[in-house]
């Protein structure tokens, strides 16, 4: 069946990749892998592509993402391209409004800011980078900070202006759950949360946001993004597999203090594991969306009428490339995505808030994830 002829789902489709090393291959392979993967997200008919920040994490590449989301919007033309997210307690407002607009300047209406709260992974990340878990408690500052730069209103630092930010507009998202939904609602700023195996902490969560939403300049009305592990393939089976070498690699994550590459699924059977890391190996298969086309566009037109989300954001990672691929262009198909329209002569193929799947965006309206660094993956 062809993609015009299946229904589009309730909600957009975009994808955030954290960038994940794979056992024997390198931090530059996987970077190059997401903007190769950007470039066929494009293709498909996603609506946005984000990037994460991680310090310090042996399996996750991406520890700049401002810098890979320029490679990423370099390398396409009309997807959305923003980060999920930047750790604002890491890094100065000033700096990350700098970054932000020359972005925007580069590559006007496609530039989305995803920010998050949490700090560095392990106590030597948060002492290399000059911060301390008591940093994240300022999140609501740095952040009321951040969006003064551009509009020209922060009071903190009086005489400085943020160039070239001030005046443009890039739509910003709150990565959070627990406090951080109330201070997206406080803010009026659309609000990133994961991930779907916990269904009901998030539903309770979104139902804060909602209740509490102050319209604002970014946003005239609570917009929600719901990210989570999304796995498609020919069978049930091939599918569950795919979440192997990610659950793997949590699992030893949670005992070692440390996430590792992400080995071959097949490689995983032999390898020993504690009681304590077979639980969290076993819950970290349960409660993703996975299987056949069909079962899949079931359980996420569930998901849609149990949120109300307005977008989904797939942070999938496995260790087979060819069948990740395989599972977003799945994915893509049965969701009834469209490939971008060309883009007219002088202009990018987007205004920003238009999206490929046929669905008007509210004005200002991006998005950002969750609870870390990423939603479902390893704070860094």
């Amino acid at each position: 069946m062809s993609p015009s002829a299946v229904a589009p789902l309730p909600l957009r489709l975009s994808v955030l990749d954290r960038s994940r090393i794979r056992e024997g291959g390198d931090a530059a392979g996987a970077l190059r892998d997401t903007v190769d993967l950007a470039r066929d997200a494009e293709a498909w008919g996603f609506h946005r592509f984000w990037v994460s920040e991680h310090h310090g994490v042996p399996g996750v590449a991406g520890s700049a993402p401002t810098v890979l989301a320029a490679a990423v919007a370099g390398a396409t033309s009309s997807i959305r391209v923003g980060t999920g997210g930047v750790m604002l307690p890491n890094h100065r407002p000033l700096v990350v409004a700098e970054q932000f607009g020359v972005l925007e300047a580069l590559y006007p209406g496609r530039i989305d800011m995803g920010v998050g709260r949490s700090v560095g992974f392990t106590d030597g990340v948060r002492r290399a980078l000059g911060h301390g878990k008591e940093d994240a408690e300022d999140f609501a500052e740095r952040l009321d900070e951040l969006l003064g730069w551009f509009r020209g209103t922060q009071e903190a630092h009086p005489g400085v202006r943020a160039l070239p930010s001030e005046g443009l507009r890039v739509p910003p998202f709150v990565l959070a759950t627990g406090a951080g939904a109330g201070i997206a609602a406080a803010a009026g700023l659309p609000l990133v949360i994961g991930d779907l195996s916990g269904r009901t902490k998030v539903l309770e969560a979104i139902d804060r946001y909602r209740s509490g939403f102050r319209p604002s300049v970014w946003a005239a009305e609570p917009y929600v993004v719901v990210a989570g592990t999304v796995a498609v393939a020919g069978t049930d089976e091939e599918a569950a597999r795919l979440l192997v070498p990610e659950s793997w690699s949590m699992a030893y994550a949670r005992t070692h203090g440390t996430f590792p590459p992400l080995p071959p699924a097949g490689a995983v059977a032999d390898r020993p594991m504690t009681a304590r890391q077979r639980e969290y190996f076993e819950a970290g298969l349960r409660g993703h969306v996975h299987g056949t086309e069909a079962r899949v566009r079931a359980a996420l037109e569930r998901v849609a009428a149990e949120t109300g989300a307005d977008e989904l954001l797939v942070t999938t990672s496995t260790y087979d490339r060819a069948a990740l691929r395989d599972s977003y262009r799945r994915l893509a198909r049965l969701a009834g995505l469209r490939p971008p329209a060309p883009a007219r002569p002088g202009r990018g193929a987007t205004d920003g808030h238009g999206a490929t799947d046929g669905r008007a965006a509210p004005v200002g309206h991006g998005a950002t994830v969750g609870h870390g660094a990423t939603v479902g993956g390893a704070a860094g």
